[in-house]
């Protein structure tokens, strides 16, 4: 039985992370040093498995990450409108406690399926990022009906979509753990639905 593997790559280290930054805008920061090292230690780690297409989001630093992915095998980085972090609204640019917590609370709202909350000030609801991501991984569905494709992403939007895809995903493993710089959500998908084959660290299907 044919399907498609989506391997869910989080971009690597920006200023805005080792500052502990809530920032999603388009087009954003780029990698750090630390971060373009990442990037490259994860193109060496995935140089060995079969990658037919490599896609990253409309964020600098995904593309970044994307690029060395890519090289291994050949091919060019296709930027994927559709899978960008969470729009936060007027929690950008901020790390006080106080936006951290109410990112957290609209956050944990979606993954107990409140969809139609919002980020405060204009940000989004968990619908309108189900949606826009769903679409997006249509649109690579519709490319290749099998084989193995990277999608560069972001930490927000990779735990609550996978979460939202696989039915019976643990709710901690998809709403609660973090997720590292260029950790990786192995994703598959069939006419039966979606499954996630792993999460960083832990295997969760043989």
């Amino acid at each position: 039985m044919s399907c498609l593997r989506v391997v869910l790559v989080r971009h690597g280290q920006t200023q805005s992370n080792v500052d502990l930054i809530l920032d999603t805008k388009l087009p954003g920061p780029p990698l750090t040093g630390e971060g373009r090292r990442q990037a490259l230690e994860v193109g060496l780690d995935l140089a060995g498995e079969p990658v037919i297409a490599v896609y990253a989001s409309e964020a600098a630093r995904a593309q970044e990450t994307a690029a060395p992915i890519a090289d291994a095998h050949g091919l060019d980085v296709v930027v994927l409108p559709g899978v960008h972090e969470v729009q936060i609204g007027e929690l950008e640019g901020r790390s006080d406690q106080p936006a951290v917590e109410n990112y957290r609370e609209v956050y944990q709202a979606w993954m107990e399926g409140e969809l139609d909350r919002a980020m405060p000030g204009g940000g989004e609801t968990g619908q309108q990022i189900r949606d826009r991501y769903v679409e997006a991984l249509d649109r690579v569905r519709s490319t290749h009906a099998e084989g193995t494709v990277v999608l560069v992403s972001h930490a927000g939007v990779i735990r609550f979509i996978a979460g939202q895809l696989v039915a019976d995903l643990d709710e901690i493993t998809a709403g609660r753990w973090l997720l590292p710089n260029t950790a990786r959500v192995v994703l598959e998908v069939d006419h039966d639905g979606w499954r996630c084959l792993s999460w960083p660290d832990e295997q969760l299907i043989a």
